[in-house]
């Protein structure tokens, strides 16, 4: 094994990171403690599952999503490639259909010549050779306790939350009408199934969700630690009954056909797989129990008859203290030859995990022929993201999305002349990024 580079975990950083290592004609040792050991979360052996969302955000030109999947493309991801094959009707989202997107992903490394994937748990960071960890936010125990040995602290966590999927017969289309918020939709087409609300249909779906009983976390918290950006729907509301409608549910640009108006709340579902024979509820991650949720759920006009595929479900995220670990390249300080990738690197979101995947691969790359790796440059979407996750102050650190605010600021000229225009204001880091990605590349 010493003349290969080790990858722990085959997710979605995992997988991406084999990829390009193997493409480089360096051999991989690919581990993946599944199918032999599960997860709470997992429900296939397969690689870069995806377990919360089928989205991969906002493929809005100019937005931050787009920024950074766009580097991605240009660099040779190949987990761009798996989802643009996979890909499904999400109106400006680039949303996918999860079983083909890792079954592809799996055929096309599994396959490759120099990977060794190896199904088995791995309970320590080798000892030797160049090392990417991206087991992800269920790393198994064990290991996670070694990686605490080896960054020098306490693992850290918080809970996150996952959303229920109902099958698409059991939608009633009698209620529930297809449209994209303000006809936004990447083609023709109208992408989301909206289930429309009145003020009393509201006022009685948020009083039974406050009376609902939740799942109690097996580790005991007394202060449950959730990532703010995916806050379960009943932490939500416990910060104000209006909550909702102005986030999950907020019916914005959703005109109901029986009305011909905006409804007083809405809850959109998005298309899970090609068959379209499935559909999530967006935004609608929670951690009730399993009879309440069917029960409460229930009560949303359209969905009186509503068959769950999967219901929404609690688990335990980890991931280090990076700005305290790791350096720009992601590698670890206090030992080099390691590189930590995905969500155990301190990102949120599917594309942030890949990314960071994709850079761990090429700086391990570097390393292991010899040469330093390089970080990406500041300016860019790739380069922000890493800059936060080992620059952010470590006293209070918390995962985060690719946002425009952690890209660099605009110069004074640039505010001036971009003052009234947010659109052209982000067009133009736009351009910076990516005109500093070519010169990096060249």
């Amino acid at each position: 094994m010493s003349d290969s580079v080790v990858v722990l975990g085959a997710g979605l950083a995992g997988a991406e990171a084999a990829w390009q290592l193997a493409q480089a004609g360096i051999h991989v040792n690919l581990f993946e403690m599944r199918p032999g050991r599960s997860t709470s979360a997992h429900q296939t052996d397969q690689m870069a599952e995806l377990v919360c969302s089928n989205s991969l955000k906002s493929e809005a030109e100019h937005s931050a999503p787009w920024l950074l999947k766009q580097e991605l493309r240009r660099l040779g991801s190949l987990l761009m490639e798996a989802a643009a094959a996979a890909r499904v009707p999400g109106g400006q989202a680039l949303t996918v259909d999860r079983d083909r997107f890792s079954a592809w992903i799996t055929e096309k490394v599994a396959q490759h010549p120099n990977v060794t994937l190896h199904h088995q748990e791995v309970a320590a960071i080798p000892e030797q050779g160049t090392v990417i960890v991206a087991t992800g936010p269920l790393t198994s125990d064990a290991l996670a306790k070694d990686i605490a040995r080896a960054t020098g602290a306490d693992r850290l966590y918080f809970y996150d939350a996952i959303s229920p999927i109902v099958e698409a017969d059991s939608i009633d289309c009698s209620i529930a009408f297809r449209a994209s918020r303000y006809g936004k939709s990447m083609d023709a087409s109208d992408d989301y199934v909206n289930c429309p609300m009145n003020k009393d249909e509201y006022n009685t779906f948020i009083d039974a969700l406050l009376e609902a009983s939740k799942y109690e976390p097996h580790i005991p918290e007394d202060n449950t630690p959730y990532f703010e950006s995916c806050l379960p729907i009943e932490e939500i509301v416990r910060r104000g009954r209006d909550t909702l409608r102005f986030g999950p549910m907020k019916p914005v640009g959703l005109t109901d056909p029986r009305t011909g108006r905006w409804p007083y709340a809405a809850v959109q579902l998005r298309q899970e797989n090609l068959r379209a024979d499935s559909y999530n509820l967006v935004g609608f991650q929670n951690s009730l129990k399993f009879g309440e949720q069917a029960r409460v759920l229930r009560l949303i006009p359209g969905l009186q008859d509503a068959k769950f595929v999967r219901y929404g479900q609690i688990h335990r995220n980890t991931y280090i203290n990076a700005p305290a670990c790791l350096t720009p390249t992601l590698q670890l300080k206090a030992a080099p030859r390691i590189f930590f990738a995905g969500q155990i690197s301190g990102v949120e979101g599917y594309v942030e995990s890949i990314a960071t995947g994709f850079m761990a691969g090429l700086h391990a790359i570097a390393l292991h022929k010899g040469g330093a790796p390089r970080p990406f440059p500041r300016q860019t979407a790739l380069g922000s993201l890493c800059h936060y996750i080992t620059g952010a102050d470590p006293k209070n650190y918390q995962p985060a999305n690719i946002t425009f605010d952690l890209l660099p600021h605009l110069d004074e000229e640039a505010k001036k002349r971009f003052k009234r225009d947010k659109k052209a204001r982000h067009a133009e880091v736009c351009r910076i990024a990516r005109e500093a990605l070519e010169a990096w590349i060249a």
